[in-house]
């Protein structure tokens, strides 16, 4: 159960970045921003939102294939998913996908407080980010207690 919420974690993350204009359009709407280019009148998250939405539509009208990093992004996630099946199938051989999950949660907090920092993306946002990692290493330290369990039965 733990090992398919992760993946399902994943898979998600995987689908959601493809359409990243549309769903910032749907959450502009939900969130009543009218002209995105005003976001400067706006505040805190919705301000945040409204200026993400409007640099991706500038971005995407005049340069389209920078949506194509994204694709890219979501493609990895897709297939870091695959990479799961194998510690369904055999936990104890597979360990190692496990703890190569663990480390690249724990590497999401430097990636994210770091490239955040550079980015000018804001301190809310960049540790919302940290928690995908701290999150993602709940199940995947659950599963490796199993498996030592597992490991130490045969």
């Amino acid at each position: 159960m733990s090992l398919s919420l992760f993946v399902a974690g994943l898979v998600v993350s995987g689908l959601t970045a493809f359409p990243l204009l549309q769903e910032l359009s749907i959450l502009c709407r939900w969130l009543g921003i009218d002209d995105p280019a005003a976001y400067a009148t706006l505040s805190g998250f919705r301000s945040w939102i409204a200026f993400v939405f409007f640099g991706l539509q500038k971005t995407y009208a005049a340069f389209p294939f920078i949506g194509y990093g994204t694709d890219w992004l979501a493609f990895g996630h897709l297939i870091i998913a695959l990479f799961f099946i194998g510690p369904f199938r055999d936990p104890v051989r597979n360990a190692w996908v496990l703890r190569c999950g663990l480390f690249s949660c724990a590497t999401v907090i430097p990636l994210a407080l770091i490239c955040g920092y550079v980015r000018h993306i804001p301190l809310a946002w960049r540790l919302l980010d940290c928690s995908f990692g701290i999150v993602g290493a709940i199940p995947l330290l659950y599963c490796l207690h199993l498996t030592k369990k597992l490991s130490s039965q045969t």
